[in-house]
């Protein structure tokens, strides 16, 4: 088990958009835990490390940070593909899992950005980590770097037209009212061929779409590029989060449009069924791993509104058991419930049969498990996987009963646009909204 790294304050404060470019240019592996372009509460952690498995035997937290100091204090960053979890929980899948060995970094270095106080620390051994720092520093443009324009415009390619997605939501409808699932979290996927410049597209897609847990990961040669709105695991004081989002809605053209289609996504019958759905599945794999009776929903159906989207969002808690691990709770909740649907294990089963291919990194999570404990995971959603020969974005939405597979389809394209644009691409012609519309 790696020793914590020593937490230093740093006399004044670089924005870590500054900082990134010069850290990338120079390591392969490298991340970027990002709360968001000009955040002003959250933390930001960026740096290197060493590859090392997935972490399993780590015990949660059951203490508490220090006021003022960095909640991760050393080591290890790295993402989960949802095979793993699927494969795990007994599900068939379309790829044979990621090896772990190559999806996490142990950390060797890294600076922390508390937003609130306007304040660096730097994450590294004792008595080290000063060099290396300041050769970042000096490597630093002066100016805050503005998001490079795309030079080649592309087309991605669709693993569904729009019509055969929808009738997968046919499907998914003919499951329900069998009794074979209550909700289905149904997928597809976006294509665009080609290299990339990943620290380009990720400057443009955090410029575009701004979220509190967004990121960058490049670990063996593979990088993800993600807005996240969503959290999917926080542990921490002993306590296990999970915020769940179920429900979309895209921004208006003026104020009151955009009040309208929130007010309109908060009273919809259909999305707040999805949405309680996911909140009693979480629910029930929290109390997997949590001191019995504890499990609360300390909100529901909350309405955030993010630049391209608002989301409905909830928040179940429990108090972790003694003993817990990280591999024990994410036996028990990955994956996502909101990326599955529910009962779990039929969902997954069944939606391998519909989506006709792999969803990868995409519908995963990635973020940091700390040496002490301490957790905190996003779904990867928003999303890019960018490998040496194309970039994919994955995009879908919660089937019930009550959907309108016109309107789950519109869905899909507004989630997709804001990742595809930061690739430089346009949606299939088929996707595009004036068509779905």
């Amino acid at each position: 088990m790696p020793d914590r790294l020593s937490s230093r304050p740093l006399p004044s404060w670089v924005a870590p958009e500054r900082l990134f470019p010069a850290l990338a240019a120079r390591r392969s592996d490298v991340f970027w835990l990002d709360a968001g372009a000009d955040a002003v509460e959250g933390w930001s952690f960026l740096g290197t490390g060493v590859a090392e498995p997935f972490p399993e035997d780590v015990r949660l937290d059951a203490g508490s940070v220090e006021a003022g100091m960095p909640p991760f204090r050393g080591g290890w960053v790295g993402w989960r593909d949802y095979e793993s979890g699927a494969a795990r929980a007994g599900a068939p899948v379309a790829i044979d899992p990621e090896p772990e060995a190559r999806t996490w970094l142990r950390v060797t270095r890294a600076v922390a950005f508390d937003h609130a106080a306007h304040r660096l620390w730097l994450l590294a051994p004792e008595e080290e980590g000063e060099g290396w720092l300041e050769s970042l520093l000096a490597a630093t443009s002066l100016e805050t770097p503005t998001p490079r324009a795309v030079e080649d415009r592309h087309v991605a390619e669709a693993r569904h037209t729009p019509a055969a997605y929808e009738q997968l939501i046919e499907r998914c409808r003919d499951l329900i009212h069998a009794g074979i699932a209550y909700q289905l979290c149904l997928t597809t996927r976006f294509t665009v061929p080609g290299t990339h410049d990943p620290v380009a597209v990720y400057e443009r897609l955090r410029a575009a779409t701004p979220a509190h847990h967004g990121g960058f990961l490049r670990i063996g040669g593979r990088a993800l590029l993600s807005a996240s709105p969503e959290q999917f695991l926080h542990a921490g004081g002993g306590v296990i989060r999970t915020r769940p989002i179920k429900g979309t809605r895209p921004r208006g053209a003026d104020a009151a449009t955009d009040a309208a289609l929130a007010a309109e996504l908060a009273a919809d019958p259909k999305e707040r069924a999805e949405n309680v759905m996911i909140v009693d599945l979480m629910r029930n794999d929290l109390s997997r791993v949590c001191v019995p009776g504890s499990i609360r929903v300390e909100g529901l159906w909350e309405v955030e509104s993010y630049p391209a989207v608002h989301q409905l969002v909830s928040t179940v808690s429990g108090t972790a058991a003694e003993g817990t691990t990280v591999g024990a709770l994410l036996e028990a909740a990955f994956p996502a419930g909101s990326m599955t649907g529910a009962p779990k294990l039929s969902a997954m089963t069944q939606l391998h049969e519909l989506e006709g291919g792999p969803r990868d990194i995409y519908a995963g999570c990635f973020g940091y498990i700390g040496v002490d404990g301490a957790l905190d995971l996003a779904m990867v959603i928003r999303s890019i996987v960018v490998d040496e020969e194309a970039a994919f974005v994955g995009a879908g939405g919660g089937i019930t009963w009550g959907s309108v597979p016109a309107a789950e389809a519109r869905e899909v394209a507004t989630k997709a646009r804001a990742p595809l644009a930061a690739l430089g691409a346009e949606m299939p012609a088929t996707w595009r909204s004036d068509i779905l519309n």
